[in-house]
């Protein structure tokens, strides 16, 4: 990902905290993504899906797996959200998601919005030599927080999910900012992801 200084710049964010105060992975995405608009034209694209997503269903496994030129007016309604949400990560240069971790993995609603935009033949597809993402040239930042699993742990669910997952739909730039261990010393969790945060900034300043 390469963004010339004061171009344009469109900032995909994903906020997956329950709380909607007092969340250390929204802080950091706020103060992150501040920080690279500074002097930029920015569009932020925003995506609570902590608010809700509707989780896949038959009827719209159904629908995915129909040819597009063959589906009804109910599969297309039914893929919409799908759609535009598919339509956000493709306008995005950044992606920057907040990682909660809840019990060793990544809330429900993160999840959820993974599987609306996790395609096949839009996303990603198959091929001889095995699956092949389609959403190359972009760069992803994840601000992670948790109260006792660290980060890089063999039982991290969440933030090996999420560069895997990524990855798989051709997203492999991933940087990780990380309050990992709160409830064990949050004054050196949070000390430790301000410098990481402070390291990602400047290494999106050198790309851009």
């Amino acid at each position: 990902m390469t963004t010339a200084q004061n171009s344009h710049l469109t900032v995909l964010r994903v906020d997956a905290s329950a709380r909607k105060s007092g969340s250390i992975t929204r802080d950091f995405t706020n103060r992150f993504i501040d920080t690279i608009s500074a002097g930029r034209d920015v569009a932020v694209l925003n995506h609570d899906v902590a608010d809700g997503l509707p989780f896949l269903s038959e009827d719209w496994i159904g629908a995915n797996f129909t040819p597009a030129d063959a589906r009804t007016t109910e599969q297309q309604q039914l893929l919409a959200l799908s759609d535009k949400l598919i339509e956000d990560v493709k306008a995005a240069d950044i992606l920057a998601i907040g990682v909660p971790i809840y019990n060793f993995s990544v809330p429900a609603a993160l999840k959820a919005w993974i599987d609306q935009i996790a395609r096949a033949g839009v996303t990603f597809k198959y091929t001889e030599k095995g699956p092949e993402g389609l959403l190359t040239g972009k760069k992803a930042y994840l601000f992670v927080a948790s109260g006792g699993t660290p980060v890089g742990a063999d039982y991290d669910y969440a933030t090996t999910y999420m560069r895997h997952v990524l990855g798989f739909i051709g997203i492999t730039d991933v940087t990780i900012v990380a309050a990992d261990k709160t409830a064990i010393d949050v004054d050196a969790s949070l000390k430790g992801a301000e410098a990481q945060l402070s390291g990602a900034v400047e290494e999106f300043k050198q790309a851009a």
